[in-house]
Parts: C-alpha cells; structure tokens; sequence
C-alpha cells in the first residue's frame, strides 16, 4: 500500500490547489483553494475556456464581483469532483475589517447558494486576524462556515476555536520557513517547528474538547506530511500528494487524541488584549501573517488585473 493510501486511514486528506484537473487522481475528499492558487492555475491554456464563459455571462460587472464568480465558479469544478467541501477566500485587503469580511462572506455563500450548492460544502477562508475571527463567529451562528488561514501560533488557534470556527489552517511550511531562515538550520522529522506547532494545537484542541478541526496546510516536503499522520486533515499540492502515491514506505499514525487528552497542557484564556499581546510577542507569527496578507492582496490584485485586461 502506497503512502497516500496509508495516511487516508489516518487522516482525510485535501487537495490544495485550484487545478480541479489534476486531483482527480488522488481522490481527496475535500479541497482547498486560495487568490495564489487560482490565479497560477486560471493562466493554465486548459483553463482558459472557463475563464472565457465567466467574463461572457457577467461582462459589465465590477471586476470585483466577477472574481466572486471565477472563485465559485472554480468551487462548483471542483465540487463536482470531490465528496467532500471546497475552500474558497475572501480577499485578503479585508483582513482587518470585520463587517467587511462578513458582507463579502454572506456574498460568496449567495451566490453558492443561487446554483444549488449546499453550505455544508463550502468553508469560507478568512485570515487569522482579531478581526477575522470575530467575523467568523458571527458568521458560523448564521450557518456559514469557515476556514481560518494564515494561522502560525496557538494563540490564534485557541481565539478561532473559542468564536467556533469550523476549520483551521496551521502553516506548517511557512513556519518552517521562518526558523529555517532565521537559524541557518535544516530541520526534519520531528523537530521541524511547523510541525511542532500544528502538534501543540492538535493536543491542546483535543485536550479540552474544541469541536474546530485542525488540517495542517502550506507543506514543503513529504516529512512534514508523515510526522503529522493521525491530524484531523492534510491539505496537500498535488505534487506531494503524488510524492506519496509513489512512495511505499511504512505510516503510522503521530497525533492521537488518547494522547492529547493525557497531555499536561493548560488551559489559556484570551481576550482582544491578550490576544493581540500574544501575537505580537512571537516574531515568527507576526511576520508570516504580515507577509501572507500582503502576499495573497498582491495575487488578488494581479487576478483582478487579468480579468480587467480580458474584460
């Protein structure tokens, strides 16, 4: 049994990427897209047909509004591939504006929603903001679910969990990139602190009984992906995923929740205050959250721009 095969029995693992194409051969239950992901995937040839028939049916609209319609239009692809649920982002410039967040959240769900789409099989992505995870808890009492990204330290793990988001999204290889380049240091196995980080919030979820779901996300190598083995979810590129069809070498799960709950772990209260004084205090997470939005803002804008010149 390849090791794509053995992880499955571990964890449910997820596609990340916008190329609906290419995961079919995995068959992951659920996907995950993002502004990056889309943008390198709808400048594809085999994509520019979809491309095409959304500028056809929405010209004349707001560049803005018809991003919302390439993204749920990528979502629906995809949903017609996979079981499970697609992950598709509000835009990134959002990310310190609650009401914003929310206004454009209910507009994506809308417009799922118009084609028939069940809200149980989109999660909307939301960056691990104060303000993000405030929107995320209005909008999971109104049914809309969510996705909470650009995540990098407990802190922001324990807030999205006490608003009751659906999901999160720990970073495992951006955090490894931080260290990495901060150290001169390789780290594997084990000892890399991306994973290490996912483990603590796995435990401390588990621990004390959080319902959100933990998927390690943003891997660099297939290591990162074994050592997290057991993990609520994996969302992986397609090019790992492949890494691990084609490797037979042995899995065996790392994260149990018999072992979380036995942890000394303990219980942290957080408040805005608290909240923001924690993220500050822990330069890795504070410079990749930082650069993730300023990231994803620039991929979104360089979407909107390609859409304006095809207009």
């Amino acid at each position: 049994m390849n090791q794509l095969d053995q992880l499955k029995q571990y964890t449910t693992v997820v596609a990340d990427t916008g190329d609906f194409q290419s995961m079919q051969a995995y068959s992951p239950r659920d996907a995950t897209t993002n502004p990056s992901l889309i943008l390198k995937t709808v400048q594809k040839p085999e994509y520019q047909s979809l491309l095409t028939d959304v500028l056809r049916v929405h010209a004349g609209q707001p560049v803005g509004d018809i991003v919302d319609h390439l993204l749920v239009e990528f979502g629906k692809k995809i949903l017609a591939i996979i079981p499970g649920r697609v992950s598709t982002e509000t835009h990134a410039r959002l990310s310190f504006d609650t009401e914003a967040t929310i206004k454009k959240a209910r507009q994506l769900i809308a417009l799922y929603d118009a084609a028939g789409v069940s809200r149980d099989r989109v999660l909307i992505k939301i960056a691990s903001t104060w303000e993000g995870i405030q929107a995320a808890k209005v909008l999971e009492k109104e049914g809309i679910h969510c996705n909470m990204t650009l995540l990098f330290c407990l802190p922001q793990a324990i807030a999205a969990a006490e608003a009751g988001a659906q999901l999160i999204s720990p970073f495992v290889g951006r955090i490894y990139d931080w260290y990495k380049k901060s150290t001169g240091q390789e780290y594997t196995g084990a000892s890399d602190p991306g994973v290490q980080s996912v483990c603590r919030i796995y435990e401390y979820y588990k621990k004390f009984g959080y319902a959100t779901e933990v998927m390690g996300a943003s891997f660099r190598n297939t290591s990162q992906i074994i050592e997290l083995a057991g993990c609520d979810l994996l969302t992986i590129s397609p090019e790992l995923l492949q890494k691990l069809s084609d490797a037979q070498a042995t899995i065996v799960p790392k994260l149990t929740k018999e072992q979380a709950v036995s942890s000394a772990i303990e219980k942290i209260t957080l408040n805005e205050q608290a909240f923001r004084l924690a993220l500050n205090n822990d330069a890795m997470a504070t410079e990749k959250l930082a650069e993730g939005i300023r990231l994803f803002c620039a991929d979104s804008e360089k979407l909107e721009q390609l859409i304006d010149m095809q207009s």
